[in-house]
């Protein structure tokens, strides 16, 4: 014997369920609407900054999203791994590499603001054959443990000689007026508390900068 349905049964069944199948399709529809226009054929094509810069002598050219920052283009488009990202908000040092001979934060800096710069990362200071004396002077001193800062606290090392040959004072010096900077322990950590060390290797790496800066 076959079950009959009533009219009333039949009535009563739309009203419950019709609206549940009328948000889903809704739902459905909007969801449909949402990934068609999130599907990569209707995205805007990205746009590319071509560059051209001098990196440890080398002219090299570049096809970038402009929101790339130097750090990124050093070591993932160039693959100079020597420069290490830290904590990429320009706060550990780790990342500093010489642009025209001045010490910079890459993770900070994008790679388009440096078209025809001149940049050096601690692959350009020597080689194993041929060390710079500070990088002779970091071994002699035992300047690092993990070494992870080390590149960093090399190229800022580099540059911060070269500022206190130009007569630049710090928040260290005792006569701002003078050009003759004498690098004292505390004048050194003072220009050097950019560069954080983990380790605490902070007593070598004076050491090894006050080698060098007194040309021993």
């Amino acid at each position: 014997m076959k079950p009959s349905m009533s009219r009333r049964f039949v009535v009563t069944a739309l009203a419950l369920f019709w609206p549940l199948g009328a948000v889903s399709a809704m739902v459905f529809k909007k969801r449909k609407n949402r990934s068609e226009m999130e599907t990569p054929t209707n995205l805007a094509p990205q746009a590319v900054s071509r560059i051209a810069f001098t990196v440890n002598g080398q002219v090299r050219e570049l096809n970038l999203d402009p929101r790339t920052s130097l750090l990124d283009a050093l070591r993932e488009h160039l693959h100079l791994t020597g420069t290490k990202k830290g904590c990429d908000h320009g706060q550990c040092g780790a990342c500093t590499v010489l642009v025209n001979g001045r010490r910079i934060n890459s993770c900070l800096s994008l790679a388009v603001m440096h078209d025809r710069d001149d940049v050096v990362t601690v692959e350009g200071l020597g080689a194993p054959t041929a060390l710079h004396p500070l990088q002779a002077a970091f071994i002699e001193r035992d300047a690092f443990q993990c070494g992870y800062c080390t590149p960093g606290q090399l190229c800022s090392a580099v540059g911060m000689l070269s500022e206190a040959k130009a007569g630049w004072p710090s928040h260290a010096t005792a006569d701002v007026s003078s050009k003759q900077i004498t690098l004292s322990d505390a004048e050194i950590r003072e220009r050097m508390s950019g560069n954080i060390c983990r380790c605490a290797a902070y007593p070598n790496i004076v050491a090894a900068i006050r080698d060098v800066a007194g040309g021993a």
